[in-house]
């Protein structure tokens, strides 16, 4: 592609100023090349000379005007170059690059996009990982999102990427307690027996249903059961209805996960008890006040932390050290963990630990998610899970649909709280973003359908004459195409799913102006022949896009 040819050009010139003793030899800076946010700066920028300016001992100015005196190699696609600002070398390339766009996208098909920057790096994506005490909540949607967005980002360049769901079923024994009290005086209250709510019990109506499920099921006999082994039983039943819940629901969100690992498992397998031995071998642990300690100050946490209490119990991060510790003896390259925004504090602790284990801490990114606040005409849907007046992920997905849940929960930076307006995600008009995008694939859908239904041939691409497409919204329309791969190589790179919701909207919107203002079923052939390989360019990059984004490409709306 014409960034890469520009890249080669410029590390040639670089090499070949240094030859000629206009350079240094000082060690050449990345190289980076942007589209200007205004056309008139032309189709790609450096600041090549500005970075590199300092070491060479020169002006920006200078260093350019060297690295432009010896670019070869692209006269066939860049009409003109300039220097800018402090120093920017601006390319203003001719048209025709934009011809080789559309051909190739065509000829890769579902592959444009793609790359193989991860070079088959295998990545263990960790996200949602809830509680088995509830139903589904929208800032666990939002993670699922996110976290099965990025997994497809990720794949599509060249990463090996595993989903785990991390069963957090080794929870506070209170939690638990109160949780097994709850299910199992909705249970008793199924049976006809008034028997109230503990005080500060769980009271959604979820518990309501999976009461009755167990009633109609299994009767009556756990009346008979004397009351601890009863409060064990539905502990055990609470955890396993959730769970299984949890599954079914981010299923119908389109998330799959290919593990979802106990974290009860950790401690019968002796992972926790290899873990701290493991840190204490090492000599970051330490004894005090009866508890043992992790000198997590030692890897640039605010303090140390307590890995087993006075009375012999591990802590949470006691778990969590064991479970990324078998994470890396996986064999994974890399782990990412996606965690709401209540986990902020574990970020330097676990950090902290996998180092003291010896593991790379930069082989560990931790993606924390802001809250997600509901809208209806225009009041905020008040939320509290203990009330019982939650608004589940699964009733959102029944309200407005998988597809435009998806993507609301992806249109703003995860490090952003999120406002999503359930009357705006329902709306069939362009005021609804995920609607607008699938109305451009489905559009052109249309347009492909008609030409066939009037006898038009669909045409080879090798052979259109792309030369015709010179028109504003064609050029444009061509110029966001190129930038496809990148932005989900950058996408991926940065951990930015956001980035694909802006530009499928900015795409749509490009596509809408092209369709306005260039009529594509026209009376000349060969025009005709160019704007129908261009809308199936379109076709095939929104088509991708809906794809890592998790939604549907509907060819009729």
């Amino acid at each position: 592609m014409i960034r890469e040819r520009l890249w080669r050009a410029l590390d040639g010139a670089f090499a070949a100023a240094i030859a000629a003793g206009e350079l240094t030899s000082a060690p050449r800076p990345e190289i980076e090349l942007t589209a200007p946010p205004d056309p008139k700066f032309g189709d790609f920028s450096t600041n090549l000379a500005m970075v590199a300016a300092g070491a060479q001992k020169r002006t920006p100015r200078e260093v350019a005007q060297a690295l432009l005196r010896h670019l070869s190699g692209v006269d066939d696609v860049v009409e003109r170059t300039e220097i800018a600002g402090a120093g920017f070398i601006n390319f203003h390339l001719k048209p025709s690059w934009l011809d080789e766009v559309v051909r190739e996208v065509q000829a890769r098909g579902e592959a444009y996009g793609g790359g193989n920057d991860g070079r088959s790096e295998k990545v263990l994506l960790e996200f949602v990982s809830a509680n088995p005490v509830g139903p589904l909540t929208v800032a666990q949607g939002r993670a699922a999102a996110i976290g099965d967005t990025l997994a497809r980002l990720l794949e599509a360049r060249g990463y090996q990427v595993y989903r785990e769901y991390y069963v957090n079923d080794a929870a506070s024994s209170t939690q638990v307690r109160k949780l097994a009290e709850s299910l199992e005086a909705r249970y008793c209250q199924a049976l006809g027996q008034d028997k109230p709510l503990p005080e500060d019990g769980y009271r959604g109506e979820y518990l309501v249903e999976m009461a009755r499920g167990i009633a109609e099921r299994e009767g009556n006999r756990y009346l008979a059961m004397p009351l601890e082994e009863r409060l064990r039983a539905f502990s055990a039943l609470a955890e396993q209805g959730f769970v299984e819940d949890h599954r079914r629901v981010l299923e119908a969100f389109g998330v799959v996960f290919d593990n979802w690992f106990r974290e009860s498992s950790l401690y019968p397998s002796g992972e926790v008890d290899a873990a701290l031995g493991l840190l204490k071998e090492r000599g970051y642990t330490y004894e005090a006040d009866g508890a043992l300690w992790l000198r997590s100050t030692a890897f640039g946490d605010d303090k140390d932390r307590p890995l087993v209490r006075a009375n012999g119990k591990p802590t949470y991060i006691a778990a969590d050290t064991a479970y990324h510790r078998h994470k890396f003896d996986r064999g994974f390259d890399r782990l990412i963990d996606i965690w709401g925004p209540d986990h902020h504090g574990y970020v330097a602790r676990t950090r902290a630990a996998v180092a003291a284990l010896g593991y790379s801490a930069d082989k560990l990114d931790i993606i924390i998610h802001q809250l997600v606040r509901l809208f209806r005409g225009g009041e905020m849907v008040r939320m509290s899970k203990r009330a019982g007046d939650i608004i589940t992920l699964q009733e959102v997905i029944e309200e407005v649909g998988a597809d435009a849940a998806r993507y609301f929960f992806l249109m703003r930076s995860t490090d952003s709280p999120l406002d999503f307006d359930l009357e705006l995600a329902k709306k069939e008009t362009a005021e609804n973003p995920v609607y607008y995008v699938q109305y451009a694939h489905a559009r052109i859908s249309s347009i492909l359908r008609n030409a066939a239904e009037q006898g038009v041939s669909l045409p080879d691409w090798r052979r259109a004459n792309l030369s015709l497409l010179r028109h504003t919204d064609e050029l444009a329309l061509m110029r966001k195409l190129a930038d496809f791969p990148e932005e989900v190589a950058a996408a991926a790179r940065l951990y930015e799913s956001h980035r694909m919701t802006r530009f499928g909207t900015e795409l749509a919107g490009i596509f809408h102006q092209f369709y306005t203002n260039c009529r594509v079923l026209g009376e000349d052939p060969e025009l005709t022949a160019a704007r129908l390989t261009l809308a199936g360019a379109a076709l095939i990059t929104l088509r991708n896009l809906l794809h890592l984004l998790g939604v549907s490409a509907p060819e009729r709306m």
